[in-house]
């Protein structure tokens, strides 16, 4: 297993992009000086698209480093599930527990705070939680300004923090879109952000066969597995079984990051169970 970088990557220069989009289009203004304006206006647009692809595309890195796999060449894989708690985490839970699988649960804030003894139950049970947002807001996320985002990182960010007894270590953009006013709480906050390398679309998608199929053919040596629950199809629990099951006849076992403080090392990982 590769130890060469640390897996938890805070941001160290929260507005570096700026230098980049004033170099650019520094030069936009001169070669629309030199060239006019039919040169001049389509490279000012070009020169604005790698600005919001970084905001749309969940492994940019533009805005903030992202961590979309682990360095491993072994069959290991990082479960993540989004958006709760919910009605759904106790069930997920005790599947977690029947497969002897870990996860980190990235929570909503203000879920967390309606629901505080299913945070201590995800803690209790030995997996891990990561700040997902105080409020969730999925439509506008990609657009919010510095101090609503800043306030939806720290709210989620202080309320996880109370009801853990710890802060949490991880964090993923809500839809994972990343603006430029996200690395700047992350800093503050000592949180690095975390995308994925394999998903179903299993928010939207109903069919557990389906999910996990489209997951299967992603899957590779240190995949981070992007899963839900609560979706309004209702299903997530089986979606996750269904999962865990596939995960166990391609021979992975799952993992969490370990406190990147002790070596920058992943821990040992435990084989799936068969329920």
């Amino acid at each position: 297993m590769s130890h060469g970088r640390t897996l938890h990557r805070v941001p160290r220069h929260p507005h570096a992009w700026l230098g980049w989009l004033l170099a650019s289009q520094a030069l936009v203004a001169a070669l629309w000086w030199w060239a006019g304006w039919r040169v001049g206006l389509p490279a000012m647009l070009l020169s604005h698209a790698p600005f919001v692809l970084a905001a749309l595309l969940p492994r940019a890195s533009l805005y903030a480093p992202v961590l979309s796999r682990l360095p491993t060449g072994e069959r290991v894989a990082w479960l993540t599930i989004d958006d709760g708690p919910s009605d759904d985490t106790l069930a997920m839970l005790d599947l977690l527990d029947r497969h002897r699988a870990r996860a980190t649960f990235f929570l909503v804030g203000e879920r967390a705070a309606a629901r505080p003894q299913l945070v201590r139950e995800i803690l209790g049970r030995g997996h891990g939680i990561g700040n997902h947002s105080h409020t969730h807001p999925q439509a506008w996320f990609w657009a919010l300004g510095p101090r609503r985002m800043a306030r939806e990182i720290g709210e989620a960010q202080a309320t996880l923090a109370a009801l853990a007894g710890a802060p949490p270590r991880w964090f993923r953009s809500v839809v994972g879109m990343t603006n430029p006013f996200v690395a700047a709480p992350l800093r503050r906050h000592g949180l690095a952000r975390v995308a994925w390398s394999a998903r179903g679309f299993d928010a939207v998608r109903g069919d557990p066969d389906a999910v996990a199929a489209r997951i299967g053919r992603d899957l590779a040596p240190g995949a981070i597995v992007l899963l839900h629950e609560g979706a309004p199809h209702g299903r997530s629990v089986e979606i996750v079984a269904r999962v865990l099951e596939r995960l166990q006849a391609a021979g992975y076992r799952t993992v969490l990051p370990e406190d990147p403080a002790a070596a920058h090392q992943l821990p040992s990982p435990q084989p799936l169970a068969t329920p």
